[in-house]
């Protein structure tokens, strides 16, 4: 493992690269002991203060964990998909939010990843991923539901649809169109939408997957989203007359 002196980037950065590019290739394995932060600093050639904070940096991203005691240190962590999960979700918010990424655009992302689960999805789920919506679906039309329940129990469907397709690999990608994107299209659609609209889809789509017609969950998506982007449209709309008429 090297770094460059010379590099514009600073030195903890370029330790924290060099040693999660060890990780990655698989010159450090999974629970090997990492060298002690003295052994690392003459290694790098670097303070110790340097190499602690490029320790805390492979911290953040659940790359090594640190253990205390005489048999303690920094260990090359296994990363689950599972633990991943919220940091993808982090990520994909602070992206919608920071780089104000239009509501079509967002709809359009979300929905296209979400229709590619759908046919795996049909074929694969399991008794349980069938369950979890179809509970959803009766907690949606429960009367005095706040508006918060139902978002969360929106999020609670979709999200048992995509762990449906049983590929983590695909969970873990659409954990934050689903569990970041929804929550955020929610918040523009929920003055305007029909619950009763929603929950029809809802059932169609459940209705699908028990069937395994992957086409028809498909489908049923696809009519989520232009219902969706019409609320959006509309509610838009109505803001842009408010505002016009305040000018």
């Amino acid at each position: 493992m090297k770094i460059d002196p010379k590099a514009t980037s600073d030195l903890s950065a370029q330790i924290a690269e060099a040693i999660r590019d060890a990780i990655v290739s698989g010159k450090l394995i999974v629970d090997e002991r990492l060298p002690s932060e003295a052994e690392l600093a003459e290694q790098f050639a670097v303070s110790r203060t340097t190499v602690r904070e490029a320790l805390k940096r492979l911290a953040a991203q659940s790359l090594i964990r640190t253990q205390r005691g005489a048999f303690g240190g920094a260990f090359v962590n296994r990363i689950t998909f599972e633990a991943a999960h919220g940091q993808q979700i982090t990520t994909a918010t602070l992206l919608l939010s920071m780089n104000e990424v239009d509501f079509d655009t967002a709809c359009e992302a979300r929905f296209a990843l979400e229709r590619a689960c759908a046919p795996l999805s049909a074929a694969r789920r399991s008794a349980d991923h069938l369950a979890t919506m179809r509970a959803e679906i009766h907690r949606q039309g429960q009367q005095g539901l706040s508006d918060e329940a139902f978002c969360a129990s929106d999020v609670t469907f979709h999200r048992a649809l995509v762990d449906g397709a049983q590929n983590p690999v695909l969970s873990y990608h659409l954990a934050g169109a689903v569990e970041a994107m929804q929550p955020l299209m929610n918040m523009i659609t929920f003055t305007a939408r029909s619950r009763a609209e929603i929950i029809a889809r809802h059932v169609a789509i459940a209705d699908a997957v028990e069937a395994g017609d992957g086409t028809a969950a498909e489908a049923g998506l696809a009519d989520l989203c232009r219902y969706t982007q019409g609320l959006a449209a509309h509610v838009l709309e109505e803001r842009r007359k408010r505002d016009a008429a305040k000018v």
